[in-house]
């Protein structure tokens, strides 16, 4: 234990010559210097990082290069829309060099390492599991109540293209997040406790519901469902699946071999979502009630 705490601190102390700064470069590109004073603790004629600030410096890094890959996905014509590769600080590199920096004051310079990150979905897996539809479900809505409807078509689009694979529990309030007016949701009627207010996010539910029955009649398993406190009109009784931030929450888990695609619009006054997988999906589809249309 002595040894291994004492190795430690001769590689976080050493006695050096300081120089001042290193240029921080991305591409070959300087955009930043950074003194080596800044990321110090302790005696002045020892360098002893400080992890904190370090660790600060490569977050800062990650928000400003980083770039999170974007899954392949279908447009509304049906068309792959290819995914895009996404970029990462290759920390491990980045600390050596900063290391080399910081204790053997070596380098002025200093490139920021990058690393591509792949997305889940390519491609070529969206083109196989687009193959056949496993479940559907279809319900109506009011188009000129438009807060509603503005917050129906932003669940749709939320959860429209998301993949579920294989193992995974999906969650609608994960998925689709936090309702918020600055996301563009909008006030607009719920049930609480009975009876009816309004509040951001009032109709989602119908997504929520909609898409339960789309997976039921898929034959998943349903791992979290909560019916409202009162009968709704626009899906069959004990039907529906209602959602809130800080409460209820729908969740389904791919109990198949394959991956699920989810595919979720809106036509008129129809909401449409749809389940997709691959050709060699074994599946047990299951009836389930019409809706009142």
């Amino acid at each position: 234990m002595g040894m291994k705490w004492l190795f430690s601190l001769l590689l976080m102390i050493q006695h050096v010559t300081p120089q001042a700064s290193v240029e921080l470069t991305r591409e070959g590109k300087p955009f930043s210097i950074i003194n080596r004073n800044e990321y110090s603790v302790g005696d002045p004629s020892y360098f002893i990082l400080d992890t904190e600030k370090y660790d600060q410096l490569v977050g800062e890094l990650e928000k400003q290069f980083s770039v999170p890959p974007k899954n392949a996905k279908l447009d509304q014509h049906g068309n792959i829309i290819p995914e895009q590769l996404g970029l990462s600080i290759n920390r491990h590199t980045f600390t050596h060099k900063f290391y080399t920096f910081f204790f053997e004051h070596r380098i002025s310079t200093l490139e920021i390492p990058m690393y591509s990150v792949y997305p889940k979905v390519d491609s070529e897996l969206l083109s196989d599991i687009r193959s056949i539809r496993i479940g559907r479900y279809i319900t109506s809505f009011n188009p000129s109540n438009k807060k509603r409807s503005t917050n129906i078509r932003l669940a749709v689009a939320a959860i429209n293209n998301h993949v579920v694979f294989p193992g995974e529990t999906f969650s609608f309030n994960k998925v689709v997040g936090r309702r918020t007016s600055q996301k563009g949701y909008e006030k607009a009627k719920v049930i609480v406790r009975g009876e009816y207010a309004e509040d951001i996010g009032g109709g989602i539910c119908q997504v929520s519901s909609t898409l339960f029955n789309a997976v039921d009649s898929a034959g998943l398993k349903i791992v979290q469902r909560f019916s409202h406190s009162r009968h709704v009109p626009y899906i069959p009784p004990g039907r529906d699946a209602t959602v809130s931030w800080y409460g209820p929450d729908f969740e389904f888990k791919n109990i198949y071999n394959q991956p699920i695609l989810i595919q979720a619009r809106t036509l008129g006054n129809l909401l449409v979502i749809k389940l997709y997988s691959s050709e060699v999906i074994e599946y047990k589809p299951k009836e389930v009630p019409f809706p009142p249309l």
